[in-house]
């Protein structure tokens, strides 16, 4: 199965992006779903904006999946994430990880979510009640 890769600025639908990984081949499915906090470094966050290099974003997802694929057997995989303003609550980003096993199904979500974070190029405004400023992750 093709991986699901979304990049919207509309909200994020968890349940369908379960459905569309659940297969009768797998047998361990890991969720990470980030959420949007109204607090960091010591900052009250208002409110959050997420710009990104869509298609860019989109092929470095894509290479980060087969990594994941070859690494630990990941056989569907779905990963949505949202750019646009996001207010506190608000989830930001989902992946979806299934494998036949379920040791593999968490380490492929850990390096997916890790690897996403660092190196594809979605940025992070945080605006917070004393300023805004661009930051990592």
């Amino acid at each position: 199965m093709e991986p699901i890769i979304q990049l919207t600025r509309e909200p994020l639908d968890r349940n369908a992006l379960v459905e569309a990984v659940t297969h009768a081949s797998v047998g361990g499915i890991v969720i990470f779903e980030g959420v949007v906090r109204g607090n960091a470094r010591g900052k009250q966050v208002r409110y959050l904006e997420y710009d990104a290099y869509i298609e860019m974003a989109k092929e470095q997802i894509r290479a980060i999946v087969a990594e994941a694929e070859r690494r630990w057997g990941v056989e569907r995989v779905a990963v949505a994430h949202r750019f646009g303003r996001l207010e506190i609550g608000e989830t930001s980003v989902i992946i979806v990880v299934a494998t036949p096993h379920r040791a593999e199904a968490f380490e492929a979500c850990h390096y997916i979510i890790d690897t996403l974070k660092t190196t594809v190029p979605i940025w992070k405004k945080e605006v917070a009640t004393d300023g805004e400023e661009w930051v990592e992750g």
